[in-house]
């Protein structure tokens, strides 16, 4: 097998890369070189330039904006975005709801939907998880009850990301509790507004708010939005998930960290030795580097097997990709807590408690180092756990 770009893929990467370094908002480049967040209008603004390109969907069929790239300039594309470093247009919208609303969902949906999630007018988030129905997701309670021409929905998520950001929930519910627990799963999707569904915050570790609780309390949905067959949602939630996990790995953003991870090492100083130079960080640097080129390859070799898979396929080495992606992005965000040192600890108090009462300590890229650091510790829980993915490599890959 080939792993090496053609010609014509090299060319697509140069175009790739010009375009980032050209079409990019100033203020939304140094958020991204800075390691700070990215607000909701960043996200809105920078998917709206993609999409005016018409590289906001790439993966989808050129029928619903997408371009038809094929697997490996899609592989490329993303990995340039996340070296450039840009962000990622919505996952929520174009990785999940997008792929399986094209696959599975009715006309009326695709054309009323699609073209709004791919411009973000309609911003979507994902109620899966609840609580006690995390990584074993089939024992999800959430309920939805025929009622006429409606679903009477009623229950918990939980670590619902950027819902208070959302228009739209894809959300799993149970519409059946005869036989297995994962044939009586339906796919619904929900207009936030709904009188009866509540969002609640949860401010996490790292200061921020990234996830919510959702109460359903007898949220009234048109039946008009069950995506697909009643009870086959587990079938679109499979299917969805292999979307997720192929881009989960961000090979591209953990490259980057570490880039940056050996440039600023080098004006931190450990006596009169430069940190970059001691024989510690360079040996920690080099065991990462090393992994980061095995998951490399690791991921062409899926991204060249993905033109074999049938349509719609996914392919269960992604569970490769997501185990030790997730593993490289906590050990990358964790070199550069060491880079900053004591910095990034005081920093995040001054963000979490607001007490400086005089200038902040330590350069300016230290402020948000910890709370990467903190973050990406739930990088090996959501997507499915990690454990869970060893199950399904042990399973479905080696065959125990």
């Amino acid at each position: 097998m080939d792993l090496r770009f053609t010609p014509d893929e090299i060319k697509f990467r140069d175009e790739v890369r010009a375009f980032f370094r050209t079409a990019l908002p100033a203020s939304i480049r140094r958020k991204m070189e800075l390691g700070q967040r990215i607000s909701k209008e960043d996200t809105v603004t920078w998917q709206r330039i993609l999409n005016a390109k018409g590289w906001a969907v790439p993966s989808w069929s050129r029928e619903w904006g997408g371009t038809d790239w094929g697997p490996v300039k899609t592989y490329i594309f993303k990995e340039e975005m996340q070296l450039a470093p840009a962000p990622d247009p919505l996952s929520f919208n174009v990785s999940m709801v997008g792929p399986v609303l094209i696959a599975f969902g009715t006309e009326a949906q695709k054309k009323h939907f699609l073209p709004r999630v791919a411009n973000l007018d309609i911003w979507f988030c994902q109620g899966f998880s609840e609580p006690g129905a995390g990584s074993d997701l089939a024992s999800l309670r959430t309920s939805a009850k025929r009622d006429g021409d409606h679903y009477v929905v009623n229950g918990q998520k939980i670590w619902t990301s950027r819902a208070h950001h959302a228009d739209w929930m894809f959300c799993l519910v149970r519409t059946s509790t005869e036989g297995k627990q994962q044939s009586g799963i339906s796919y619904l999707l929900i207009d936030t507004k709904t009188p009866g569904l509540t969002i609640r915050p949860i401010h996490t570790i790292d200061g921020e708010h990234h996830f919510n609780e959702v109460f359903f309390d007898n949220v009234r949905v048109p039946v008009e939005n069950i995506v697909g067959e009643e009870n086959k949602g587990w079938t679109y939630a499979k299917y969805l998930l292999g979307h997720e996990r192929v881009g989960i790995a961000r090979i591209g953003a953990a490259k980057h960290r570490i880039q940056r991870a050996k440039a600023l090492a080098a004006h931190v100083f450990v006596g009169d030795t430069p940190l970059s130079e001691t024989v510690r960080f360079r040996e920690k640097v080099a065991s990462i580097e090393v992994e980061l080129k095995a998951l490399e390859i690791t991921q062409m070799r899926v991204v060249a097997n993905a033109v074999h898979l049938p349509k719609g396929a996914a392919d269960p080495t992604s569970s490769i990709l997501k185990l030790k992606g997730t593993e490289l992005q906590q050990a990358t965000t964790e070199i550069l807590m060491e880079v900053a040192g004591a910095n990034a600890m005081i920093r995040q108090q001054e963000h979490l408690w607001g007490t400086a009462t005089e200038p902040s300590i330590g350069p300016e890229w230290t402020a948000t180092t910890a709370a990467d650091y903190f973050y990406t510790r739930a990088a090996s829980i959501y997507g499915g756990s990690n454990e869970i993915q060893k199950n399904v490599i042990a399973k479905r890959i080696l065959e125990l």
